[in-house]
């Protein structure tokens, strides 16, 4: 990782311990993110407790979820989180193959024409301004029914909420990933177009 924009506290006292413990234990390692956040754990607490309770929400499909949240960071330029949810994908058994072809959607074949729209959706959610159209909630709406959408939705709004910090204070990829053995996520070439 490089140099943050923050420098990384030094995580202490007893719920510092406890932090690293929990995450050593769920994801191999103590996220060099961590550091940086701690200097206000009222921040880290409340974005990490939000994420905590999406997991727990099932209306929409896993695996729309998460290619929806790594097209959001692969959109904004998160690596940090592009990577994290790759490494997430291999632990909820989704499609790995799918999950790497994500920051190359557009080119790729991989994808079904629903799991494009989704994707489409969260791109069109992640600019300024705001790109949704009637159109594509109307269709989300007959494939997926109301409760999904509103999920998928904000799904999206949370994948925002978490990539634009990270970029903005320079947090890039901790090798989740990569360290779990995935090959590296697809590259898009260079003639690939963002609408």
């Amino acid at each position: 990782m490089s140099n943050t924009r923050i420098p990384p506290a030094e995580i202490t006292g007893f719920k510092g311990a406890m932090f690293k413990r929990i995450m050593k234990k769920t994801l191999g390692q103590v996220p060099s993110s961590l550091g940086v956040y701690w200097h206000n754990q009222k921040v880290l607490m409340s974005m990490g407790g939000l994420g905590g309770k999406l997991k727990k929400w099932d209306a929409c499909d896993e695996g729309l979820k998460t290619f929806a949240h790594m097209a959001v960071a692969s959109y904004i330029g998160c690596t940090w989180c592009l990577d994290f949810n790759y490494f997430e994908a291999h632990n909820k058994n989704l499609d790995l193959d799918k999950a790497r072809e994500v920051p190359r959607w557009r080119e790729s074949d991989v994808f079904t024409p629903l799991e494009r729209e989704v994707m489409d959706y969260a791109e069109a959610m992640s600019r300024t301004p705001v790109t949704v159209t009637d159109e594509m909630v109307a269709s989300l709406r007959q494939q997926l029914g109301d409760a999904a959408v509103v999920e998928l939705t904000a799904v999206i709004a949370f994948a925002n909420f978490t990539t634009r910090p990270n970029v903005a204070l320079g947090i890039e990829s901790d090798g989740f990933a990569a360290a779990c053995g995935l090959k590296p996520l697809a590259e898009p070439t260079a003639s690939a177009v963002r609408s």
